[in-house]
């Protein structure tokens, strides 16, 4: 039998067509994209938590900041909090994309065209009914980093490696449950057919001043 995760692979393959990317790692949604790029940078950086007290009280006195716009999706910081950096927010104007500074993390939720990835970028998609490619939910992170392919793919699915029988998994991460659906899969892959080349970014939304919420300071 086919599997059905195959609608999956084709879609990714044809996002990649679309996009001029190397590979395309398909998720629940464009902010667990973001949370597994971050954490993609924590690894491959070697970035650590500072450990401290008897306890082993963990602290990340020591991360990196990263800088994006002040108004924004409140998903972002969440995710770059979650992944363990620090955020700071800056009063910059944006239109459809922006990057996590100082990564080449593109948040680019509201904007999708043909031939829109550069090399070496980390571009997080969304796929939300609001967005250019609306299916109603899901995301992907766009790159062509071979390491990171794989080891973002086990990342979201439970630190699985996809195809192989959990008892027979020899080495685990510690991962995510945000893998793509084969229903959102085939939805998307049906609508990139007819998606036109040339797309505008979207409008921003009236997003609040996220360095204004309290759980942000």
């Amino acid at each position: 039998m086919i599997s059905p995760y195959q609608v999956v692979k084709d879609f990714e393959s044809a996002l990649c067509e679309y996009t001029g990317s190397k590979h395309a790692v398909t998720t629940t949604s464009c902010t667990m994209a973001i949370l597994l790029a971050c954490e993609w940078q924590k690894h491959s950086h070697s970035i650590r938590a500072v450990v401290r007290g008897k306890e082993g009280d963990y602290r990340p006195t020591s991360m990196p900041t990263i800088t994006i716009p002040k108004y924004t999706y409140v998903g972002v910081p969440m995710s770059i909090i979650h992944a363990g950096f620090n955020v700071k927010f800056t009063d910059i104007d944006w239109c459809g994309h922006y990057a996590l500074d100082p990564f080449l993390i593109i948040d680019s939720a509201r904007w999708l065209t043909n031939g829109i990835y550069s090399p070496g970028e980390f571009r997080c998609l969304s796929f939300h009914w609001t967005k250019t490619l609306s299916i109603g939910q899901g995301g992907a992170i766009l790159h062509d980093n071979d390491e990171a392919d794989e080891w973002l793919r086990m990342m979201r699915f439970d630190g699985r490696k996809e195809g192989l029988e959990p008892r027979s998994q020899k080495s685990w991460v510690m991962g995510h449950h945000c893998y793509m659906s084969p229903r959102d899969a085939a939805e998307g892959l049906h609508r990139l057919s007819v998606l036109p080349r040339h797309n505008e970014p979207i409008p921003n939304d009236n997003y609040p001043d996220l360095s204004a919420l309290e759980i942000f300071k």
